[in-house]
């Protein structure tokens, strides 16, 4: 006992040798995984983009596409749907998010075992961001706001937020692609702020990625929308609907299937979409006043209106913007008469006429009217086969 005593307390003695070799391996680990390496230091980015990856399986979500992609507002409106193309064809989907738990829980569901990673980070903490994209060889950027909040501006949200995401991507030196998405309609000269805002992140990112791909959808219907749904549930609460403006403004309004659709199918191009800017709207025009005929019609209501002149509608959106930052709590957000939204919808929103657009990806867009609206069924008065305009207006071997 004695013998192994002594041979034990000589072990403990050259523990400190043995310390310094384990540190050294931690550290060169560290240094490899880390920040400070190299090749977060080179620049974006593998001339064909993903199209070289090894790929493994037969394509569905079991399958190992190659790509690990940090979907930075996944949990919001388009970001499900991008996240659920990306992981029914196996790829890897880091989710970083910045509210409660629950915000994600929908999102593991859409692909296979450990596919989902949610990550909590922070927006405004630099190495929050840099730890949620050090895995990741493809970032998409979905981050957007259309209204104000007391501790988030337009600015912030929709411009300093994807340049900052542009600058770690490309200090990162392994991510492949970089698809931002922003707004039809953006412009320096914009009345709208918000629009404004995105303009100036697609001038900050192309200045920091010049290989980056823009994408600017139209205003997206689904069945998570806040334009359709808005007005669903405005109409039936107060039995009219405001036309702010007289309705008259045009605009191209997309199902937002089609724009994940798109972006998948950019990312997964041969690099031809690297670099460019695409324009994607529906393939119908319509005139406010004509989608909320459609909005109507869908939920089986008589439709009645109250035309709001653009400066009488700003005067009444008017009191929440100079209230937002004065008053200790927040403000509820704007349904109808939001100021930003008031200004955007000063101009007509449509596809310009050289812009790249679907069909410059592969991808015909659908109509509204059918599928893309069934969703307007649960606004029926009575359920999906009633409403109050069935008896005067549909035959009755019509269906839903």
């Amino acid at each position: 006992m004695q013998t192994i005593s002594r041979r034990l307390a000589q072990q403990s003695l050259d523990a400190p040798s043995s310390i310094v070799s384990l540190k050294s391996i931690c550290a060169l680990s560290h240094t490899h995984y880390g920040i400070d390496h190299p090749r977060y230091r080179s620049t974006l980015i593998h001339p064909k983009g993903v199209a070289h990856l090894v790929r493994k399986g037969t394509g569905g979500r079991s399958s190992v596409s190659g790509i690990i992609a940090t979907v930075f507002g996944a949990t919001g409106f388009l970001g499900r749907y991008v996240v659920q193309q990306l992981a029914k064809t196996g790829s890897q989907v880091l989710v970083p998010f910045r509210g409660s738990e629950d915000s994600h829980r929908h999102l593991k569901l859409m692909g296979d075992l450990g596919q989902i990673v949610p990550m909590q980070y922070n927006p405004r903490d630099e190495n929050s961001i840099k730890a949620v994209m050090a895995k990741a060889n493809v970032v998409l950027n979905l981050i957007g706001r259309e209204y104000e909040t007391r501790n988030y501006s337009f600015e912030e949200v929709n411009h300093y937020m994807s340049d900052q995401l542009a600058k770690i991507a490309k200090e990162h030196g392994g991510i492949m692609r970089f698809i931002q998405v922003s707004c039809l309609g953006a412009s320096p000269s914009s009345p709208s702020r918000m629009l404004r805002a995105k303009a100036a992140a697609e001038e900050a990112i192309m200045r920091e990625i010049p290989e980056a791909t823009i994408m600017k959808p139209a205003v997206m219907i689904g069945t998570e929308d806040r334009i359709m749904n808005r007005w669903a549930r405005f109409a039936k609460k107060w039995s009219f609907l405001p036309l702010i403006g007289g309705g008259t403004t045009k605009i191209q309004p997309v199902y937002v299937v089609d724009v994940a659709a798109a972006i998948i199918s950019a990312l997964k191009d041969d690099g031809t979409s690297m670099g460019k800017v695409y324009e994607l709207g529906g393939p119908e025009i319509f005139t406010v006043h004509q989608l909320a005929e459609l909005m109507y019609d869908t939920i089986r209501e008589w439709p009645r209106y109250v035309k709001v002149p653009l400066p009488i509608a700003k005067a009444m959106a008017m009191p929440r913007e100079i209230l937002l930052k004065k008053v200790p709590f927040p403000l509820p957000t704007p349904e109808i008469f939001n100021l930003d939204e008031i200004h955007a919808l000063s101009q007509d929103t449509i596809v310009s006429k050289n812009a790249l657009t679907f069909e410059d990806l592969g991808i015909v867009p659908r109509k509204l009217k059918g599928y893309p609206i069934e969703y307007l069924f649960s606004y029926r008065k009575g359920g999906p086969q009633f409403g109050s305009t069935i008896s005067e207006r549909v035959t009755p071997d019509y269906g839903p």
